[in-house]
């Protein structure tokens, strides 16, 4: 029988360092990442679905719109979002084309900007709390807060920032697109930074949104709705960890969601690290998946094999 899998790509599969953030570079992180890609398309009955994180990409835009201004207009976040789905969405295309084919394997990517439907009351667009963008002096932020509209925080020390929202993903909008072409045998680049946040007006139509959606819920909303029966999500280590940083680190193996989520509460996994992928993967299990897996690029296909990885189960 055939079996769905979402692949959700970390951060690091564009940007290895920080001395490594070209796109010529970001494109040879993405040939690493298709690597071990293609090894699991082997498998002639696996039906694969690869989604991937943005966010050093959309400060990158932020940053030459900032230094661009006042000669250029601002871009929109929707559409910095936009932009960044297309340009990495290629990047893996391409590489997954060239994998392929070096691998004597008769298959096809195709990458799908994908638009993903947020709630507008949602509480995060009263309480922006996500990060993006480069560092910028108080004075500065403070004349995008008055100008643009910007909210801005003091983050650790090192400068102020844009904040922006970052609600819950409800639904992606562009599945049944997913659906045909996976039904029609490719390979599907979807979902890219957490897809592009969009809002219902009263009127039934959809505009833009100034939000980023996180990659791993994103993913594993995409996941659910695909009805797969598996998700992974890559990150930079090999397999989650309780205590993380202490002398006391312990990695897991094997858990439940009932110890997911006694983990959470005990507040091992931080936000904006390994709390996102943990909760991405209780939604996922809790909504009908059979196995999730979390670990890093280098051991993707092992863990699928059984063989690595942190593997969470119903």
């Amino acid at each position: 029988m055939k079996k769905t899998v979402v692949v959700a790509l970390g951060g690091n599969s564009f940007i290895s360092d920080e001395t490594h953030q070209s796109v010529p570079d970001q494109y040879r992180a993405a040939e690493r990442a298709c690597g071990e890609i293609v090894s699991l398309l082997r498998d002639p009955e696996l039906r694969l679905v690869v989604t991937h994180g943005n966010g050093p990409q959309v400060g990158f835009i932020l940053r030459r719109s900032e230094l661009a201004a006042p000669t250029m207009h601002q871009v929109p976040l929707d559409s910095c979002v936009a932009d960044t789905q297309g340009a990495l969405g290629y990047q893996l295309e391409l590489a997954l084309r060239n994998a392929l084919r070096r691998a004597g394997l008769a298959r096809s990517p195709a990458a799908l900007v994908t638009l993903v439907l947020v709630d507008p009351d949602d509480p995060a667009f009263r309480n922006p709390t996500k990060p993006i963008g480069s560092f910028l002096a108080r004075e500065k932020a403070e004349e995008h807060r008055r100008n643009d509209g910007w909210a801005i925080v003091e983050d650790a020390g090192r400068g102020w920032r844009r904040v922006v929202a970052s609600p819950d993903p409800k639904a992606i909008l562009d599945i049944d697109a997913v659906k045909t072409l996976l039904d029609a045998g490719f390979v599907v680049v979807a979902a890219g930074g957490g897809g592009i946040a969009v809002v219902q007006e009263p009127n039934g139509d959809i505009s833009g949104a100034s939000a980023v959606v996180d990659k791993d819920l994103a993913s594993s909303l995409l996941a659910r709705q695909l009805g797969a029966e598996v998700l992974v999500i890559t990150t930079g280590v090999e397999k989650v960890c309780l205590d993380f940083g202490t002398p006391k680190q312990r990695t897991l193996d094997t858990i439940t969601v009932a110890d997911a989520k006694r983990h959470m509460a005990e507040g091992h996994f931080k936000p904006g690290s390994m709390l996102p992928k943990v909760q991405a993967v209780v939604e996922f299990l809790e909504g009908g998946g059979r196995e999730a897996i979390i670990t890093d690029q280098e051991h993707l296909a092992a863990a699928l094999a059984g063989r690595g990885g942190t593997r969470i189960t119903p």
